[in-house]
This record gives structure tokens, C-alpha cells and sequence, in this order.
């Protein structure tokens, strides 16, 4: 393993913490009436402040305030249905949290008001000490019972923060999906681009330009130990001094990176395990921003040999197969990223003067622009596909947003320091 100055061993906390600004909701969210959790005090107040915030945040519920609740049933026999039809709400909810020695326990019961039945009973275990996973756990469950869709509360987003105060220092983050729970992986005096998950999300790679030219590192989330991958030996006559945009093949054992050579960005496929490279593109015009289909036969890559930056997608399983182009509405299509069903592509389009993200499905032959700000870049997709996290200039400050697909809005200003380039994690086990 190669240790570098810059490195911090993780976790390290700072206080440039994101907080989430809800600035639409859905326009039919489910409506929800949450009964307060029962059980230790401070445990259960925290469990339902989040799992609360959870559920608001996605954008596609309405909570009822605990002030309109006209009942608080203690268990399933004491539930009137009649009584929650009466405030129109959807789903009655009844939680608890359970605090021993051995750990501790969330259950919750999910109750559909209108057809006067359990729709789900479940308990969650967790660490005494760590309330708030479990919590994003249980809202996970909430979710899913009610939308059908695999919830992301538990899951994980990083983010680059750039610092102006003294001396200008660049740091990669970690934290909960909310924002909350901030953890520092690195720190350097110089940028930090392009981070983003291994397959099970215990790794991250990104591109840092800390000993003067840019390099490609692998860290360990859990441990903070990290590897340059590129070494001089595996690049012959390629300069990496330009090098970007790694990410991950579905099964953990490639990257796909960009490179220069002959003064030009092509695309290439590192083996993780042999440590050797393999040229994928070969073209005059710029090949960059690669990103493997969700069964990892594909690559889609940014290129400009149309004479704009369009989308292309290549064909791993064939031999000197040519570039799809897969984008062909507007000048400026960049960025792009699978849904994880395959179904479609979310990326950076550029529509009149503005830079929007945008959704194409397949079997459409439209864009379908998401934002409607006039800078918003480097999109990344919730592994349930129903969320995009991106970033957003605004008044002068670089700040992360996120939308729905079902049209509900949040954003993530820092408390400090500049954000971009957010990745989101995979489901966490």
C-alpha cells in the first residue's frame, strides 16, 4: 500500500455538514399518519425525528403534524379506521423502540386506512449507540411497503468540499444520504475529482492531484487505507498527467478511466487485479466520463466526434464494435449515467443557455429535462433509481440538490465550503 502526506485516517469529523432543504414536494404525496414512537425516551424521540424526516424528504408523503393526530392507538385492536378516514389519511403507522443491553429494537406496524388492513409488520435490530441507522432502516421499510420502490435512507452519498478560508484545501466526504453524519476520508491541499463507489460500497476511487499530477486512488471506507493504482510501469508512453472519471464495472474487477495519450482523452479498462491497461476508443475527438450498464456488458462514454458532446455507448462483448450514439436532441449531452434497471439514462443536457439533467428512456426517443436551473452538473442516480443528486450553482456557492422522478425537489447547502461532484452509494447490507 502507498501512504501519502495528505492522507487522514477516517472517520474524522468537521463541521461543514449538509442540511436538507425540502423545496417541493410530490403533487399527490400519501398521507401519513405517523403515531409518535413508543418506548425510552431518547431513543424513541430521535427514531421518529428521523424516520419522520426520512419519509418528508423524498418528497412523496405528507406527514400529519402530531397535533391533527385524533388518536394514538397502542396496538392494532384499538385502531378505528373509520376515525383516520375522517382526516383522509392513507397509512397509519404505529412504532416503537426498544433499548437493552444486547442492543437495540425498532418495530413498526403499517396499516392501509382505506382497505382496513396490515400491509407490513416488522422489527429492526441495531447498535444502542447508533439510533440513527437503524432509524434510516425502518424508513427504508416504510417506504418500500408503501411505494413498492427499495427505499435509500440507509444508503450513502459523497461529495467533494473546497475550502477558501486561509489556505484553499479540497476534501472528499462520506456521509448519510440526509446529509447528516459527515465523515472526512481525505484532505489536500490540491483537487480532488471525480469519487465514486465501488459495487458493494466499502471502496471509493477518485482522482486526487496531490503529488503534483493526477493519479488514481482506491480507499477503504471502513479502515481508510487507500492505493495508488496507477504506476508508471502500466502506463508506457501514456501521460498521467491528465487522467479522470474512473468508475467501477458492476462486478468490482475493472475500472474504466480516462487517459491521454498522443496528447488526446481516450478511454481505457484497468484489471484490478493484473494491473494492466486496455485501450477501449480510438478517436481524434475527445473520449471521457465512461460509466458502465448495470449488467456491465455496456460502457457509455462522453465524445465529442460528432462535433458536439453527445453520449455513445459501446458494445463490450464485441471486437472493434463502433460507438452508439445515443443522444441526438440539442448540441451539449454530457455526464451520463444508467438507471439501475437499464431502462434509460440520466445525464447533463443543454437546453437554450441552460445546463439541465435530464432522463432518457429507451424506448423514447425524447429528453426529458428534470431541472430547470441554469448550471447543474454531474448527476448521480439513487441505486432504487428514484432520486438524482446533483450539483448546482447558486449565488455564487456550489451547492448539491436533488430531484424525483416524480417531480419532488430538495437541496443539500453546506454549512461551509463549496460541494460537487456527488456520487451515491449502493444499497448497504
Amino acid at each position: 500500500m502507498k501512504f501519502l502526506k495528505y492522507f487522514l485516517i477516517f472517520p474524522l469529523f468537521l463541521n461543514a455538514e449538509l442540511v436538507i432543504e425540502i423545496t417541493k414536494g410530490s403533487d399527490n404525496p400519501y398521507r401519513i399518519a405517523l403515531i409518535p414512537f413508543q418506548g425510552e425516551s431518547g431513543a424513541a424521540k430521535q427514531a421518529n425525528e428521523i424516520v419522520k424526516n426520512d419519509l418528508i424528504r423524498t418528497g412523496e408523503f405528507y406527514i400529519f403534524d402530531e397535533k391533527s393526530l385524533i388518536a394514538y392507538p397502542p396496538s392494532e385492536e384499538e385502531i378505528n379506521y373509520s376515525d383516520w378516514r375522517l382526516i383522509n389519511a392513507d397509512f397509519l403507522l404505529l412504532t416503537s423502540v426498544i433499548d437493552s443491553n444486547s442492543g437495540i429494537e425498532a418495530r413498526y406496524e403499517i396499516f392501509d386506512v382505506r382497505k382496513k388492513s396490515k400491509i407490513r409488520s416488522s422489527k429492526v435490530y441495531g447498535v444502542t449507540n447508533n439510533v440513527r441507522q437503524l432509524s434510516h432502516y425502518v424508513s427504508d421499510g416504510i417506504y418500500e411497503a408503501i411505494t413498492g420502490i427499495q427505499g435509500v435512507a440507509s444508503t450513502k452519498i459523497l461529495y467533494v468540499s473546497q475550502s477558501n478560508d486561509v489556505d484553499t484545501s479540497y476534501r472528499l466526504y462520506v456521509a448519510d444520504a440526509d446529509g447528516v453524519n459527515e465523515q472526512l476520508l481525505v484532505k489536500s491541499p490540491e483537487p480532488i475529482i471525480s469519487p465514486a463507489w465501488s459495487p458493494d460500497s466499502k471502496k471509493v476511487a477518485y482522482v486526487s492531484f496531490e503529488t503534483g499530477i493526477a493519479n488514481v486512488y482506491i480507499q477503504d471506507i471502513s479502515t481508510g487505507e487507500r492505493q495508488s493504482i496507477i504506476e508508471k510501469r502500466c502506463l508506457t508512453c501514456i501521460s498521467n498527467e491528465q487522467i479522470s472519471s474512473p468508475s467501477w464495472s458492476p462486478d468490482g474487477k475493472y475500472l474504466s478511466l480516462t487517459l491521454y495519450q498522443d496528447g488526446n482523452a481516450e478511454i481505457y479498462i484497468y484489471n484490478l487485479q493484473k494491473r494492466n491497461l486496455t485501450r477501449l476508443t480510438n478517436h481524434y475527438s475527445i473520449d471521457t466520463e465512461s460509466q458502465w450498464s448495470p449488467d456491465g456488458r455496456k460502457l457509455m462514454f462522453t465524445s465529442g466526434r460528432s462535433g458536439s458532446p453527445q453520449l455513445y455507448e459501446l458494445d463490450l462483448r464485441k471486437l472493434n464494435k463502433k460507438p452508439k450514439r445515443l443522444t441526438f436532441e440539442g448540441n451539449y449531452n454530457a455526464k451520463g449515467s444508467y438507471l439501475p434497471g437499464g431502462e434509460g439514462i440520466v445525464f447533463v443536457h443543454r437546453s437554450s443557455d441552460k445546463f439541465q439533467i435530464a432522463i432518457k428512456y429507451f424506448e423514447d426517443n425524447f429528453v426529458i429535462p428534470l431541472t430547470d436551473a441554469k448550471m447543474d452538473e454531474s448527476p448521480s442516480v439513487s441505486p432504487n433509481g428514484n432520486v438524482i443528486i446533483y450539483a448546482i450553482s447558486e449565488q455564487n456557492n456550489d451547492i448539491l440538490a436533488g430531484v424525483t422522478l416524480s417531480g419532488a425537489k430538495f437541496r443539500l447547502p453546506s454549512a461551509k465550503g463549496q460541494v460537487r461532484e456527488p456520487a451515491w452509494s449502493g444499497f448497504l447490507k
